[in-house]
């Protein structure tokens, strides 16, 4: 969707369009699941699901159509957070979820290192290391101070770094 079509298709569904509104939702579904699924991992389509919802309910608060994808990205990380704190907190630590991908045993492993890092750290690092986003877009995106993601990200690495070669 071009720039021009995502803000036209913004403001139709802040007028209450439901053509519009799913149309967001198959745009934006890509994108939110992928930071959803990294985050909350088992959990992410939940995540993601929340997420979506969150947009369309508060869709009449946003008064930029083009930053409809940073603002779905900050609902997007706060919902991952929360589910997967609330997760964390209901699930044994030693149930390792299934895992699609090429080689299962990587993913499962991949997985698992990722399962032991805090839904706080896992969300700076899916942010800085697999969106690209610089600390100061992380910073402001998760309401903290640079150094607060600095020492986030260097726990995070670090834990990531130690399950692996262990």
């Amino acid at each position: 969707m071009t720039d021009q079509e995502l803000a036209a298709t913004v403001q139709a569904a802040q007028r209450g369009d439901a053509m519009a509104m799913a149309a967001l939702v198959d745009e934006l579904m890509p994108f939110v699941g992928r930071i959803c699924g990294a985050i909350a991992l088992q959990n992410g389509e939940d995540a993601a699901q929340e997420a979506l919802i969150a947009v369309l309910r508060n869709l009449r608060r946003l008064e930029q159509p083009l930053a409809l994808r940073g603002w779905a990205r900050t609902i997007a990380t706060r919902e991952a957070v929360r589910v997967a704190r609330r997760a964390q907190a209901e699930t044994p630590f030693d149930e390792v979820p299934e895992v699609r991908g090429s080689s299962p045993e990587l993913g499962l492993e991949i997985r698992d290192q990722l399962e032991r890092i805090d839904p706080e750290q896992r969300a700076v690092l899916v942010l800085r290391d697999l969106e690209g986003l610089g600390e100061q877009e992380v910073a402001e995106l998760l309401r903290v101070p640079e150094g607060t993601v600095k020492s986030r990200l260097h726990r995070a690495r670090a834990r990531f770094r130690k399950g692996w070669s262990a």
